[in-house]
């Protein structure tokens, strides 16, 4: 075997992949993307007939987490149709090769597909003492993101530490660790199309549908003033979150054991930054089953830039901070905060096409004959709700 050959995951007839699958995932992708319904068989089309995209993936000051979130993905594996889609041609972590053999090919796709590759960056750049923290074969990292910025058409930074530099950069910042933005703010390395994909580490689906929408599309979805793709960092986690009505009502957990953390109550008290805090967690599940603070613990607010030394994670956000973002609700929106956390997701989103008389929801909702009405309501939320459905009719 030639270990020196790039790491080939595309997938044989005999894999196991089916057209439904694929169809599938097409599907998710574009929803996801907040693309119309149409762009589903759109998407599919495109990526049956594009060309493989070559991909050089860097790991700089990382833990792995970003390439762990990745391969972690939910049935149908999201990594397996992504490798049939580009062609990972350099990945310290994944592929086969090792030493000078790894250090060839990489070499090698540089030099074949300069102009034309994608290159994936985890992981902060350290650039003090010449960038002797942190090597590969010899090389410092920001003299290796200089070559192969060099060859590359565009860039994907992925996770914090490679967007906004992350842990490594915080106070006092001993390594001189920087984000690719950064980076190419100061002029340190060439200026690329850039997108930032923040978290700590980023959802999977994340990665997979903005690689997809590149290779389908030739380029990537529209970004927020960070580089962050608007689909998915459009909204705060407290936007969309499971425990939004509590927020509404006022009712918070004081400690992670109390009657309020076993009922599911709001974790703003303990410390929750999801007001301030842009990321998918509360609409794109991890591995489709749940976030951190479904699970029971506060957001730490990872995908913002400079997180940890913003810090205080259990310490409520400042009445200030909190006033700029989250104005004061009016009674008669916490019906809609109640709708929006609860019955989008199954739902319309204009309440107004909801066919079942308000006056009857209360009792559909508590029967337990519709598995997906699972959740429980307040006697105040449930007012609020059948007031707000009038109010759209």
């Amino acid at each position: 075997m030639d270990r020196t050959a790039r790491i080939d995951f595309s997938l044989s007839p005999g894999s196991g992949l089916s057209r439904r699958a694929f169809l599938k995932f097409c599907a998710l992708s574009a929803s996801l993307l907040a693309l119309p319904p149409s762009a589903g068989p759109i998407l599919a089309d495109a990526l049956s007939r594009a060309r493989r995209l070559p991909v050089v993936w860097l790991s700089f000051q990382e833990c792995t987490g970003c390439t762990e979130s990745l391969t972690r993905s939910s049935a149908p594996s999201i990594e397996r149709l992504l490798f049939e889609l580009i062609s990972l041609d350099y990945h310290h972590t994944l592929q086969a090769a090792s030493g000078e053999a790894a250090e060839a090919a990489r070499e090698t796709v540089l030099k074949e597909s300069a102009g034309r590759l994608l290159l994936v960056v985890d992981g902060s750049v350290p650039t003090a003492l010449d960038g002797a923290y942190s090597t590969i074969a010899g090389e410092d990292n920001l003299s290796q993101l200089r070559r192969c910025l060099e060859a590359a058409e565009a860039v994907l930074a992925v996770g914090t530490c490679a967007s906004f530099g992350g842990l490594p950069a915080a106070a006092p910042n001993p390594t001189g660790a920087m984000g690719i933005g950064e980076l190419m703010q100061r002029g340190l390395v060439p200026r690329r199309p850039l997108v930032n994909l923040p978290g700590c580490p980023p959802i999977p689906e994340v990665m997979s549908a903005v690689l997809a929408h590149r290779v389908a599309f030739g380029d990537f979805p529209a970004l927020d003033a960070q580089g962050r793709p608007l689909a998915f960092y459009g909204e705060t986690v407290h936007d969309r979150c499971s425990r939004r009505g509590h927020y509404e009502a006022g009712r918070f957990a004081k400690t992670f054991d109390d009657v309020g953390a076993r009922s599911g109550w709001c974790l703003l008290e303990l410390g929750c930054k999801g007001p301030l805090t842009h990321n998918a967690c509360s609409t794109v599940r991890w591995n489709g089953v749940s976030n951190p603070v479904e699970s029971g613990h506060p957001c730490l607010g990872c995908s913002e830039a400079g997180f940890w030394d913003k810090g205080s994670f259990y310490r409520p956000i400042e009445a200030k901070a909190l006033a700029a973002v989250e104005p004061d609700t009016a009674p008669a929106q916490r019906g809609a905060a109640v709708y929006d956390s609860n019955c989008v997701y199954c739902h319309d989103a204009d309440p107004a096409s909801l066919k079942t008389p308000p006056n009857d929801v209360p009792a559909l909702l508590r029967s337990g004959k519709i598995r997906s009405h699972r959740f429980t309501l307040e006697d105040a939320d449930m007012q609020a709700l059948v007031d707000y459905l009038k109010e759209a009719r």
